[in-house]
């Protein structure tokens, strides 16, 4: 039996996906753009995906209605944000984490299509799912 998640199943196909897109297109295009085809690609592969998804955010007696947007959101359980450049830093991976804790989701893919190829561009980002009720932005 694997001990694969559908997470890393999932992470997995988007890889591939975003690989073939570069090797298509190359950098240097905006985010923007890889977004769309990414989504569109994996919308051909049968999964399902939500582009530019917002989400609300409460803290303490404050609420937002719309505090942050993930670029991608595949099949509700993998957060993908979209960069294209020279570098990412580490402002990037911690907005990824951010997001996953918040969503109370477990995997998150850094892919930075302005790297020469792909592969030196994609950052796995894992959150440990500490043991709450709910997401923890939208918490009292």
């Amino acid at each position: 039996m694997s001990s694969r998640t559908i997470e890393d199943e999932l992470s997995h196909k988007v890889i591939g996906v975003a690989l073939e897109i570069h090797r298509e297109l190359g950098p240097g295009l905006l985010e923007s753009v890889y977004e769309a085809i990414l989504s569109a690609e994996l919308q051909k592969n049968g999964l399902k995906t939500e582009r530019q998804k917002s989400f609300p955010l409460k803290y303490k007696s404050t609420y937002l209605e719309e505090a942050f947007r993930v670029d991608l959101l595949v099949e509700k359980l993998l957060v993908i944000e979209i960069k294209s450049l020279e570098n990412v830093n580490n402002a990037h991976k911690k907005q990824v984490l951010t997001y996953l804790r918040c969503l109370n989701l477990r995997l998150g893919l850094l892919l930075n299509f302005g790297e020469a190829t792909l592969q030196q561009g994609i950052v796995r980002i894992v959150n440990g799912l500490p043991e709450r009720k709910g997401p923890p932005c939208l918490r009292s």
